[in-house]
């Protein structure tokens, strides 16, 4: 067995769909080359990320009319017996035959012997475990599908906000300050000096002007460098991750600026907030 026959039983195995006599092939394979125990590792964290990402639901009821429908008008290869797919495999054709006596003739063509009861079984099994594991995904496909699409959604769609605030909190160095707004707002700076990353979360944040933008700020050194700029929500939220990588002893601060942030890259007001990392 190779590793690309390996890695196909190794996703039969995760979905517990291995005939027992592929089992025993699988887990001799194994046994003999644990450098490629990383495919059974893949695809059982595979199987575990789409049986969580699924919602404890009954299926719907026309799951099965779907299954089969699809089914019926997938297109399908021609049908080839096990015995004639295995004499395909193991006797030459006329011309190869041919070519072979051409090139040696005083030597008789050397043929394999016809296949056995047991190397057609073989095949077969293999043939079957295969439609089988086929059809394991499509089923599984299906029901990812109908109940975790949204989850699967949240994965892959996940904000550029979202993002940076989970590698900042799962960071060793995290750290967060809250600052209250004279008006009775919030903001929170979440920040990692490992990570590089700052992430601003507010909440009450006053309105302005629809020519106005918040900007973010890196004040270090007794220079302001811009951060970009954020636009909240109407209810006034906002989450917004700073442009630039925050150092050690950085403030983070927030100005009121021209819309799309100040022309000359400085602030042209004051800060309505400073959260110093320090």
């Amino acid at each position: 067995m190779d590793e690309k026959e390996f890695a196909e039983l190794a996703s039969g195995f995760a979905l517990d769909a291995l005939s027992p006599a592929d089992r025993r092939t699988f887990d001799e394979a194994r046994a003999a080359h644990p450098e490629w125990d990383h495919w059974v590792e893949s695809d059982a964290a595979t199987a575990t990320a789409l049986a969580d990402s699924i919602p404890d639901a009954a299926p719907p009821l026309t799951l099965r009319s779907t299954l089969l429908s699809r089914i019926a008008t997938m297109p399908q290869l021609p049908d080839l017996a096990a015995a004639d797919a295995a004499t395909a495999e193991a006797w030459p054709t006329a011309a190869e035959a041919k070519a072979e006596a051409s090139d040696s003739p005083a030597e008789s063509p050397a043929v394999d012997p016809a296949p056995t009861t047991a190397t057609i079984q073989a095949i077969s099994r293999r043939n079957w475990t295969r439609g089988l594991l086929t059809l394991a995904a499509s089923i599984v496909v299906l029901v990812v599908l109908g109940f975790g699409a949204a989850s699967i959604n949240e994965v892959v769609n996940r904000s550029p906000e979202v993002v940076a605030l989970q590698e900042i909190e799962a960071a060793p160095d995290s750290q967060s300050v809250t600052a209250e707004l004279d008006d009775g707002g919030t903001m929170t700076a979440h920040w990692s000096e490992s990570v590089g990353k700052a992430v601003l979360v507010s909440a009450g944040l006053p309105e302005i002007a629809d020519d106005e933008s918040f900007e973010l700020w890196f004040v270090r050194d007794g220079a302001a460098v811009s951060a970009g700029t954020f636009e909240p929500t109407e209810t006034g939220e906002s989450t917004a991750v700073l442009e630039g990588t925050v150092e050690p002893g950085d403030v983070i601060a927030v100005t009121v600026e021209p819309q799309g942030g100040s022309p000359d890259g400085q602030p042209t007001s004051d800060p309505i907030v400073q959260i110093p990392t320090a």
